[in-house]
């Protein structure tokens, strides 16, 4: 069974439904002392880092997650979800995050964009595969997913199994061992979104 991580900051039914396109089971978990019970747990999130990490530690979560993290069962993030896993984020001043991948989320430098690039960063782009990973079996080497987000990963390239452009490339999806995380939103993707979220099924 997957449960799907509910602590207010994310639109819990556009992945629920994904996942039943896919005709796999998952649950909605707001109780921490749940967690456990489960084979997968993914972390969804739209919103502010800061708020996030706040809701995270009033549910009890954030303990819940990195015990969760540590017994080696697979771990998804997506979007703020996927930002979360990493040490801290500068967003609205340095907030500690869950510290499961080491780095730091940082706001693009508009500095080095092309007039014609805004933040945030919406729409469908390219993901380039970077590294190996289980969540990638059966893709192309580039990919389009839909992203949106004004934040993103710096983290060493052993983590970076993802890159994509926007003014400059940045990391676009992770993992360390049985943790991983996609900035874009693969249940909004389409096929090819479908088709990360099955293999995250089949791990």
């Amino acid at each position: 069974m997957i449960g799907l991580i509910d602590y207010n900051m994310g639109n819990l039914r556009s992945v629920a439904n994904a996942f039943d396109l896919l005709g796999e089971k998952i649950k909605i978990v707001n109780k921490a002392d749940e967690v456990q019970q489960f084979d997968k747990i993914i972390l969804p999130g739209v919103g502010a880092f800061k708020d996030a990490m706040e809701c995270l530690h009033h549910e009890g979560m954030s303990d819940a997650i990195r015990a969760f993290a540590s017994s080696g069962k697979p771990l998804l993030g997506i979007c703020l979800g996927m930002q979360l896993l990493f040490e801290s984020s500068t967003e609205f001043g340095e907030t500690k995050g869950l510290g499961l991948i080491e780095g730091e989320i940082v706001k693009f430098d508009a500095s080095r964009f092309d007039h014609k690039l805004k933040i945030p960063h919406m729409g469908w782009n390219e993901l380039f595969i970077r590294q190996n990973s289980p969540l990638f079996k059966g893709m192309p080497e580039a990919f389009y997913l839909y992203f949106v987000h004004s934040f993103h990963a710096q983290c060493e390239a052993q983590y970076s199994i993802g890159e994509s452009i926007y003014g400059y490339p940045f990391t676009s999806a992770v993992q360390k061992e049985n943790v991983f995380g996609f900035q874009p939103h693969p249940e909004k993707s389409h096929s090819n979104g479908l088709k990360i979220l099955k293999n995250f099924v089949e791990l």
